[in-house]
């Protein structure tokens, strides 16, 4: 599959925490960064995301915000 989103980060499912409609995943990236997203069971089921599975968080955003008090 090619994509044109250029931040792809290749990592293994480290934990998944199902909730009543979505769950979330926790990526372990290389280096010992995490990266967490929140999708749907359907979602999650339908790609067989299971702990220890190879995966990629694709990151598709024209702004990213950060801030502090």
């Amino acid at each position: 599959m090619q994509l044109s989103a250029r931040n792809q980060l290749r990592g293994t499912v480290k934990r998944i925490v199902r909730g009543a409609v979505n769950m979330e995943v926790v990526l372990a990236l290389p280096g010992g960064a995490e990266i967490v997203s929140i999708i749907t069971l359907h979602s999650g089921d339908a790609l067989g995301l299971v702990e220890g599975k190879a995966a990629v968080a694709v990151i598709k955003a024209s702004d990213v915000m950060v801030a502090v008090e």
